[in-house]
């Protein structure tokens, strides 16, 4: 069975207001939606963005010869305390398809590190080695490549295994699982959620005549893991995955929304008929049919574009005109300073288009 419903309003594209140089930030604009539904979208959106959101990160390290992290490593400034702190400031970006892998699958990589003495006499005594140092592999690209992990300053030879998989959110250590996990691999804390900031906003939006409806703005921040956008559709769909699982409670039953076009265009005839109307069909009185006249004002599409300052300054248009005209309007359900840009209309156009509706609408009666 299919209940139909009338339209709702909803936004028929999403804007991106706002971009920083590194494409990690992004505002988003989304109108119009009908009263409440702007905070609706826009929490279930936050919620996601910032709890649901995967990303790779380093899970465990292993240094060649380094049993524990409270080992010292010769000829390294920072202890293993430290550049395990380093190692979580990692942000890796997967390149390859999850359809290759299952998305926790751990990946393995290793390199042998080896720093000579030029290197470090290059340096004026140190190496510093950076993430992309080490992370050298065709599915990921390194989004930090100079992040800092450790300095050298004596020739350093030395095996350093790391591995990478997929997740959600913050994963201490302790609860990690590693399958074949060696005696000298240290577990760290991982960091999988690529969102850093999430805020919505909510504002008044007008739609024809009603300015009751909302427009979302939702501020988007990320580590360089995911873009913006590309976090923004991820979370769309997830809510989506979620929602669709209650469409089930009742096989069978279906919801049919009335097509916004078709409203639009049934409610775009029914106002051109008022529009097309010349201003001496109304029955207002002489003087105010005679003003409007003069002042080259010839249908209500014109009229109703006019605000009511600059009605007022027309030769003999005085209040009592204008109180005639308002009532008048408002019994067509119209105004005096509409904004008809839902139909394409506007001051500089709507001759034109009162034309262009009365040739259509003597061709349909032809038929």
């Amino acid at each position: 069975m299919t209940t139909k419903y009338g339209n709702f309003e909803m936004p028929a594209s999403i804007k991106v207001e706002e971009k920083d140089r590194d494409d990690k930030s992004a505002v988003f604009v989304a109108e119009p939606f009908e009263r409440g539904f702007a905070h609706t979208i826009g929490n279930a959106l936050r919620r996601v963005l910032l709890s649901s959101i995967e990303a790779p990160a380093i899970i465990s390290v292993r240094f060649e010869g380094v049993q524990h992290e409270y080992m010292p490593i010769e000829g390294v400034v920072e202890d293993m305390i430290h550049i395990i702190l380093n190692f979580k400031g990692a942000r890796i970006k997967k390149l390859t398809s999850d359809s290759e892998h299952h998305p926790k699958t751990v990946v393995h990589l290793h390199k042998t590190l080896d720093i000579t003495s030029d290197m470090i006499a290059k340096g004026n005594g140190q190496y510093e080695v950076k993430l992309s140092d080490l992370v050298e592999d065709p599915r990921y690209e390194v989004v930090n490549k100079d992040h800092h992990l450790f300095t050298v300053t004596k020739p350093f030879k030395k095996r350093i295994d790391i591995k990478i998989r997929s997740g959600r959110g913050y994963i201490p250590s302790e609860e990690h699982e590693i399958e074949d996990k060696v005696v000298d691999e240290i577990v760290i804390d991982s960091i999988f959620s690529p969102v850093r900031v999430v805020n919505y906003f909510v504002e008044n939006t007008r739609v024809g005549r009603d300015t009751d409806f909302d427009k979302l703005i939702l501020e988007v921040e990320t580590d360089g893991r995911v873009s913006p956008e590309e976090a923004v559709v991820f979370a769309s769909h997830i809510v989506t995955e979620h929602m669709s699982s209650f469409a089930k409670v009742k096989p069978g039953t279906r919801l049919s929304l009335e097509s916004a076009e078709a409203e639009l265009e049934t409610d775009r005839d029914q106002i051109m008929q008022k529009l097309a109307l010349r201003v001496g069909e109304i029955e207002l009185s002489v003087r105010s049919t005679n003003c409007l006249s003069g002042a080259g004002i010839d249908t209500i599409g014109e009229l109703v574009l006019m605000p009511e300052s600059e009605l007022l300054r027309f030769r003999n248009f005085g209040r009592k005109s204008l109180t005639e005209i308002k009532a008048k309007l408002t019994d067509m359900g119209l105004a005096l300073g509409m904004d008809l840009h839902r139909y394409d209309i506007n001051r500089e156009n709507v001759k034109e288009k009162i034309t262009e509706y009365l040739a259509e609408r003597a061709g349909r009666e032809q038929i």
